[in-house]
């Protein structure tokens, strides 16, 4: 089959690969019909994040049909289903899984010492997400080995386009996680750094949970249009002092709920943090470039919340914490629990409420996805989403 293989740094390649088979009972294999290129697998098309090896299949938004089920999984599912697989793999029986908590599962990474080395205690298995995430492939290929699959995956109608369904695998219900972690209250403002899929996603979740006041920040004009489509006031943060801004639009106090939609690679104009970032980064003594986490704690309202739905994948440096903890801020992150919300978020699609094509700048073939992976990382051609039919 092909599929999207990482070789290196900003080294992705358009390989023949084996096809996928049955390893253990409740595996089933699919039928890829579409997938994307996510905002978080650039940080492995830059090298940011470890455990990456020559070979490994990228991606972990997708869906498509099942074609073969292992004995331990055929209770739930059978060939000819139609599902979006989420991109947390999850075991549905342990501790965690019981709780709901699904990206920190305790049995589907199989590389759990990695994941205990790494992070005091293991997380999820992720698809296509580095080898401290158990080295599965991802689902950016012809077909797809799901493991634990009669716990992880979704069942989705026929008649709704993939277009509708696919981002239910991991932007969608992670901006909507985001923009729950706040505790979104009728009279709140809601600050969202990054207006990409995951910030667009936040927007349109935000507003549907009743936000007063949503006010997005990125620089790049067909995102900020985007935001504003959505709901959103916005920012441009190469133009404004952001601080400064958000103080003045909210009479001094400051948004009561900021949401980091972002990560590790934030950018910054001229800023003085930013630019110790990266020198700290080129001498190998930080990994991440927190502005947006140290701007977020500055500027957010005392007693008020703040969300991370961007991922981050090790150290970082000068984060006020004493501003954090004086200020009295709540802090909640976490990969996406992706299962738990995704039977809510599947009825708002059928009925009407949000449609998550909206996000779709490019589609292509898996050919060109590795052309497209240097296109979406520069943001060119006004790219924010690519969406591949394999």
């Amino acid at each position: 089959m092909k599929a999207l293989v990482w070789h290196g740094t900003a080294d992705i390649r358009c390989d023949s690969v084996p096809d996928p088979r049955i390893e253990d009972p409740r595996d089933a294999i699919i039928k890829v019909t579409s997938c994307a290129i996510c905002g978080s697998d650039l940080h492995l098309y830059d090298h940011f994040m470890p455990g990456m090896e020559s070979g490994d299949i990228m991606g972990h938004e997708t869906m498509g049909e099942v074609v073969d089920v292992g004995a331990g999984a055929k209770s739930a599912l059978k060939v000819g289903d139609r599902v979006v697989i989420p991109f947390t793999i999850i075991c549905g029986e342990c501790d965690q899984c019981r709780r709901g908590n699904f990206s920190v599962c305790e049995r589907s990474n199989r590389n759990k010492a990695l994941g205990d080395k790494a992070f005091g205690h293991t997380t999820a298995g992720l698809f296509g997400y580095t080898h401290l995430t158990g080295g599965y492939a991802g689902g950016q290929a012809e077909y797809l080995r799901v493991p634990f699959a009669d716990a992880t995956h979704i069942k989705v109608p026929k008649g709704i386009p993939d277009e509708k369904l696919l981002f239910l695998s991991d932007i969608f219900p992670t901006g909507w996680q985001a923009a729950v972690q706040c505790d979104i209250q009728p009279d709140d403002t809601v600050a969202i750094w990054g207006c990409g899929p995951v910030g667009q996603m936040a927007i349109r979740s935000a507003v549907l949970l009743g936000a007063k006041r949503v006010i997005a920040i990125d620089r790049l004009p067909e995102r900020l249009s985007m935001a504003r489509a959505g709901g959103a006031e916005t920012l441009n943060f190469a133009e404004d002092n952001i601080v400064e801004r958000l103080n003045d639009m909210t009479d001094g106090k400051g948004p009561e709920k900021c949401i980091d939609a972002v990560g590790l690679e934030a950018h910054a104009t001229g800023s003085i943090d930013s630019m110790y970032d990266r020198a700290k980064q080129a001498m190998m003594m930080e990994t991440d470039r927190p502005h947006v986490l140290r701007e977020m704690i500055y500027v957010c309202r005392p007693a008020g919340v703040l969300s991370v739905p961007g991922v981050y994948g090790g150290l970082v440096d000068k984060v006020p914490f004493g501003a954090m903890m004086n200020k009295g801020l709540t802090l909640r992150t976490g990969q996406t629990h992706v299962n738990r919300w995704t039977d809510d978020l599947l009825k708002r699609i059928e009925e009407g409420q949000i449609d998550p094509s909206f996000v779709i700048t490019h589609k292509v073939g898996l050919d060109q996805g590795p052309e497209m992976y240097k296109t979406f990382r520069d943001k060119q051609d006004g790219c924010i989403k690519v969406f591949i039919s394999p």
